[in-house]
């Protein structure tokens, strides 16, 4: 990598070689048919059963985008949808054990990463690139849109 890259060059570089390191892990735990990018599906529904709108809105992507993740999910067996019992016309979607599998091999591997990065920039500086990182995201966010 050049010196003279910009920051987000950078950053983009260091989140790439990050998630090659998660499909690896995917990888070596039999989880096949995960892409990283899909693996963010899995970030909020670790609280509860969503719906598909809200996690397109949670993501930021359009709801056909979500649609066609949510099927390639479904059909690798980490997502399933559920009724809604407080709408009978509506779906929820959840994780299946599958898919807690993959959010624990996901746990995992960032704290792995975390404690990689904490050895070589220090806790102090970790914590400050934690928070830097927040800040300039909140910063490109429209308020109406949740921080990861």
């Amino acid at each position: 990598m050049p010196r003279k890259a910009t920051t987000a060059t950078l950053v983009q570089s260091l989140a790439r070689a990050e998630a090659i390191r998660l499909r690896d892990a995917f990888a070596a735990a039999g989880l096949t048919g995960l892409r990283t990018a899909h693996a963010l599906l899995l970030v909020p529904l670790a609280e509860g059963d969503r719906h598909a709108s809200d996690l397109a809105a949670h993501l930021g992507v359009s709801r056909q985008a979500m649609a066609q993740m949510i099927a390639t999910l479904e059909r690798n067996g980490y997502l399933e949808r559920r009724l809604d019992p407080s709408d009978g016309r509506a779906k929820l979607i959840g994780l299946t054990a599958r898919g807690r599998e993959a959010r624990e091999v996901m746990n995992t591997t960032g704290r792995a990463i975390d404690s990689d990065w904490e050895k070589v920039l220090g806790g102090s500086r970790l914590v400050e690139l934690r928070e830097s990182v927040r800040q300039l995201l909140d910063a490109e966010r429209p308020a109406a849109s949740p921080r990861p």
